[in-house]
């Protein structure tokens, strides 16, 4: 088997680079970086609990961090605002923290077939401890279907959580239709959506859509990683899992990482900065990719909605008769990067659950790659990667004898 150093010395002749595996990780613009380096060397070092300049300056810091993050997402106060070290951390304080915080009022968590794995998982942990997990089903586009929420939600129901937009096939869901049904049923039922997808992407106004927690996430506005938020409305209770130093994050104890605060609040600024144009481009550069691989590779299918239920950044398409690992490492080695399936899965071999659920055959699901586009991406950043993908997979099949 090649070592590491043997497949990165592959790439040394490659003249041009596109970055496109943006769900997985992501560089960080040099606005972001420059924005958090003063917060490790000359400003706000301190423990924002401590009573000393350097500490009162950190807590300033944070509070600022958090009142712009409030103001993004329609919060109500700087208090809404819970930093996390992660999107998989604040899932897992929205599910297994409100469950055990509101135990009293039910046993049952309602969620949707096609959530990220750190919802999934979460759940599962909550069966172990009596609680029961309903699943509502998607359609193939992914898509809840509406009409089974007041099926599954009932008087023992205590928590719903349906993402605001799915990171793998892009699908924009109706949260604040679902978010009414699901009161109407139980008036006092608690609703989560993981929004990492969204925020920075899509309108989010956590008033608007009637949600009682939301997910943020650093990384995947361009942020630095190590860093996300959970929005928990006032007067919800989520019980934390984890003790230790008391901080000014009462769901999440230890010394707050203020640079990474800085940066998430930076990437924040940037991405709602002229937010009307950055989303027209984005969704020309998608459409074009995605037009280009259907038009130029046969037996191709498009994963998830078109046009404006889709997310302004997201590709994922099956190719058919191409192993989707293998064309990812094809495409690296010509400067392409991208994933297939999500990165929670791609390591398990094991198909996407998301692609299944919404009827993917196991081929299907298999040869499946996602790409993301963001701001920074250009015209001629989408034309190279329309050359490189149709001889990729041509290669590939032709290796494979599969006709």
């Amino acid at each position: 088997m090649e070592s590491v150093k043997d497949l990165i010395k592959a790439h040394e002749s490659i003249k041009k680079e596109v970055y496109l595996d943006i769900e997985n990780s992501s560089f960080v613009p040099k606005e972001v970086v420059n924005a958090m380096v003063p917060y490790f060397i000359e400003k706000a070092y301190g423990n924002p609990t401590i009573t000393h300049k350097p500490g009162w300056m950190a807590y300033e810091t944070i509070m600022q961090a958090s009142d712009k993050i409030a103001n993004f997402i329609g919060a109500s106060s700087v208090e809404e605002i819970n930093f996390t070290p992660s999107e998989t951390v604040s899932n897992n304080l929205a599910i297994i923290g409100t469950a055990l915080a509101n135990k009293d009022k039910g046993n049952k968590i309602v969620v949707s077939e096609i959530e990220p794995l750190s919802i999934v998982f979460a759940s599962e942990i909550l069966e172990k401890y009596g609680f029961k997990v309903s699943k509502i089903p998607v359609d193939t586009e992914g898509f809840v279907d509406l009409e089974k929420i007041p099926e599954n939600v009932d008087e023992e129901t205590v928590l719903v959580s349906i993402m605001r937009v799915n990171n793998e096939i892009g699908t924009i869901e109706p949260i604040k239709q679902a978010v009414e049904l699901a009161k109407e049923k139980n008036p006092n039922v608690l609703f989560h959506s993981d929004a990492s997808d969204a925020y920075g992407k899509i309108d989010l106004d956590v008033q608007n859509l009637g949600v009682d927690m939301v997910t943020l996430s650093s990384n995947k506005i361009l942020g630095p990683r190590g860093v996300g938020v959970l929005y928990v409305k006032e007067g919800v209770k989520v019980e934390k899992l984890l003790e230790g130093q008391i901080g000014t994050q009462r769901l999440w104890p230890g010394v707050e990482n203020t640079p990474l605060i800085m940066g998430f609040a930076k990437a924040s600024e940037l991405a709602f900065r002229n937010f009307d144009d950055n989303i027209s481009h984005m969704k020309e550069l998608r459409d074009k990719l995605i037009s280009g691989i259907l038009g130029e590779v046969s037996d191709t299918v498009l994963n998830g909605p078109s046009g404006d239920d889709r997310a302004p950044d997201n590709v994922n398409i099956s190719i058919l008769r191409c192993e989707g690992e293998a064309l990812t490492i094809e495409l690296s080695l010509n400067g392409v990067y991208v994933s297939s399936g999500s990165a929670c899965t791609r390591l398990l071999l094991q198909p996407s659950h998301v692609l299944t659920k919404i009827g993917r055959e196991f081929e299907e699901a298999h040869g499946s790659i996602l790409m993301k586009v963001t701001r920074y991406h250009k015209q001629n950043d989408i034309e190279h990667v329309l050359k490189v993908i149709p001889k990729a997979v041509k290669r590939l099949r032709e290796i494979s004898s599969i006709k």
